[in-house]
């Protein structure tokens, strides 16, 4: 009898121990700026949804709340892709509804984005800043009552003439930037990751002007 019991107890400890293979898993919002409608496909304003498709594949997403989302497992990161159908002006409501939705910190939330003042392709993560003009940037500091939200750009160039900015951002990429977007997307999108596994430090000095 006094064997069984101590059998006994010992399966209810170990019964009790956490399974060391079954990890926590860390959620991210990673929010792809842009704008909805096949006339802004493959525009220079929709690189965050090209770094958002790249990322989860464009394939995987589903109509949601407030835009089309995609949910990826990198290890122990499940990477909630969102991109917004709010257009870019208002992309801090679809943020923000989705941050409070899931309950999670300031510091699980990267948005990505185009930026003119970055030469093509070079991407800059920062862990704070200002919209630096940027519409979509604008609203989700004013939604979110803070800029210190972190942030991947993407560069676009301004290869434009005064007074042609609209027209180019809206504008689609030259020919030979087609041909090497495949590589700075994907380069993008593992610079996201990084950032989900190892912090946004890891991910500024690893990726930074790549």
């Amino acid at each position: 009898m006094w064997h069984f019991l101590k059998r006994l107890f010992r399966s209810s400890q170990a019964a009790a121990q956490p399974n060391d293979d079954e990890e926590e898993v860390k959620k991210f919002l990673i929010v792809g700026l842009g704008n909805i409608g096949p006339e802004y496909v493959g525009t220079r304003h929709n690189a965050g949804f090209m770094i958002a498709d790249e990322l989860a594949g464009s394939d995987s997403f589903q109509s949601c709340r407030y835009g089309d989302m995609a949910r990826v497992r990198v290890k122990n990161c499940e990477l909630m892709v969102l991109k917004p159908s709010t257009f870019m002006n208002l992309s801090g409501v679809a943020v923000r509804w989705w941050m409070n939705h899931e309950k999670l910190p300031l510091e699980n939330l990267l948005v990505l984005v185009d930026d003119l003042a970055l030469p093509f392709g070079t991407i800059r993560l920062r862990g704070s800043g200002s919209d630096a003009g940027h519409n979509g940037l604008k609203n989700i500091a004013e939604q979110l009552g803070t800029n210190a939200y972190a942030r991947l750009r993407f560069g676009i160039g301004n290869d434009f003439q005064r007074g042609g900015q609209i027209d180019f951002v809206l504008g689609s990429f030259t020919p030979e930037e087609k041909s090497l977007l495949p590589e700075r997307l994907k380069v993008a999108s593992e610079a996201v990751k990084a950032f989900c596994l190892s912090g946004i430090g890891f991910a500024m000095t690893h990726y930074n002007n790549r």
